[in-house]
């Protein structure tokens, strides 16, 4: 694309149109969310990148370490059942109880 200077127009709502030819040779399509900066030369608009790479289950099973034999299912939820009752007997998952009203 030729550095033609293009002009746009801030809307009463803070909203700016990016031209055409630049969101089709950038593949920025409705939706696309951009990181603003401002720059000593006005505004940068960038692409937002995600914090983290897409993944998939397969791709991270099994990747924390586990020294010993595997578990059964039934020891899974024997381990939570134990854990959910550590945490009931300490009062970890009281209701909220409304202040007295006097009487």
């Amino acid at each position: 694309m030729a550095a033609d200077n293009l002009i746009t127009t801030v809307s009463t709502k803070g909203q700016v149109i990016l031209p055409k030819a630049i969101r089709d040779q950038l593949h920025w399509g409705a939706g696309t969310r951009l990181v603003v900066e401002h720059t000593v030369d006005g505004v940068l608009l960038k692409p937002m990148t995600a914090a983290f790479a897409p993944t998939r289950p397969e791709d991270v099973f099994g990747c924390l370490p586990y020294k010993g034999k595997p578990k059964s299912v039934e020891q899974m939820d024997a381990g939570i059942a134990a854990e959910a009752k550590r945490r009931h007997a300490r009062d970890r998952y009281r209701r909220h109880r409304p202040l007295s009203d006097g009487r």
